[in-house]
């Protein structure tokens, strides 16, 4: 993979991914999020394959910041002399559930190809890319100041009153986007207004996302929050503890069902039991209308040995086969709502879907082709 070294830790948090120009050349530099909360890594990616490895590894995760990512590896490719064209098609299915990081790779080679076409050269190419990838990264970041606007206004409609005790499921915070993020950009928001009485922090097993990332990125702002194991959330519901359930997504099909990390669906269920709202929060790359339903969406297919191993030590027999998924989809009748930087949802219909996205959504954008 790419070369590392370790940041001490200091009062404020590592970029989860940035661009550098040393004199030897282009890098992209990335926050090691396998090694989170321990240990404040990164890796320095000077070619292709060392970012689709870390891509594979969950090195760099969450759809967003894949899509950026990928923008990014274009431009790598392009500034540095690589075949462009391989370099965006190994990367655009380095992971296949994500349509982000397919929508960003091919952003940045729609750019890169258009100033060749111009005769601009191969130098002005790669600048080309470059500056796409950089804008992506800065759309990015403006789409999650406006979901978590967005957000806090629909919490404040649908749960009058404030205080509000939210349970999420992943990492869905500033380590998966160019901002402050999708669903944790919401509950940051309603944070600072003083309106969250108590975040649950679901583990997300097998790879503990939640205990990880999301823990650590509730400490580091101050949150109050519990960490709790997935299998516990339907005692807290049935408890009365939940107000609000909010997540993030990988691809959001035509139809409105979500896919988004396993463990999912079954919390969708039970808030559906127990009428406690489930709002989905997700930008606008995010929503795939060339995907037409849930069915439609693939799902990847993890190693068995996340499963059967914990940070590298056994738990199960040698030899125990295990089923990995990495998402689950969840159909739109049971969610409230969706929320993006263009606003929300509610009900979710393919109609309203399409008509909130409009031409910025993957599938709708002949960027896509």
């Amino acid at each position: 993979m790419g070369d590392r070294y370790v940041v001490t830790k200091t009062n404020d948090s590592l970029p989860p991914l940035r661009w550098e120009e040393p004199p030897e050349g282009p890098v992209l530099v990335l926050l090691d999020q396998t090694r989170l909360p321990g240990e404040e890594s990164e890796l320095v990616c000077t070619d292709v394959p060392a970012l689709v490895e870390a891509i594979r590894t969950l090195a760099v995760r969450g759809a967003p910041l894949l899509g950026i990512a990928g923008a990014y590896g274009v431009a790598l490719a392009a500034v540095r002399g690589f075949d462009v064209d391989d370099a965006a098609e190994t990367l655009a299915y380095a992971r296949p559930t994500a349509v982000n990081l397919g929508y960003g790779v091919r952003r940045a080679a729609a750019a890169y190809h258009a100033a060749l076409a111009g005769g601009g050269g191969a130098e002005r190419a790669a600048a080309a890319a470059l500056a796409e990838a950089r804008g992506l990264h800065a759309e990015d970041a403006e789409a999650s100041a406006a979901m978590a606007r967005h957000g806090l206004e629909l919490l404040a409609e649908l749960l009058p009153g404030g205080g509000y005790r939210v349970l999420t499921h992943c990492n869905t915070g500033a380590l998966v986007s160019g901002g402050e993020g999708t669903a944790l950009a919401v509950v940051a928001a309603a944070h600072r207004a003083g309106q969250l009485r108590r975040l649950w922090v679901d583990e997300t097993r097998p790879l503990l996302q939640g205990a990880r990332l999301t823990a650590y990125e509730a400490a580091r702002t101050g949150m109050p929050y519990t960490l709790l194991t997935d299998s516990a959330a339907g005692s807290l519901f049935a408890a009365g503890e939940v107000d609000a359930v909010l997540i993030g997504a990988d691809r959001i099909a035509a139809d409105g069902s979500v896919a988004n990390k396993v463990g999912s669906y079954p919390l969708a269920v039970l808030a559906r039991y127990h009428n406690v709202p489930f709002i989905v929060v997700a930008p606008t790359t995010t929503v795939d209308l060339g995907t037409p339903d849930g069915a439609s969406i693939e799902v990847e297919q993890r190693p068995g040995h996340e499963v059967t191993e914990a940070a590298g030590h056994p738990v199960a027999p040698l030899g125990t086969q295990a089923y990995n998924p990495a998402f689950d989809v969840t159909p739109a009748s049971l969610i409230t709502a969706i929320v993006t930087e263009n606003g929300a949802i509610s009900p979710v219909t393919a109609s309203d879907l399409e008509a909130l996205c409009g031409p910025s959504a993957p599938g709708h954008d002949q960027v896509m082709g």
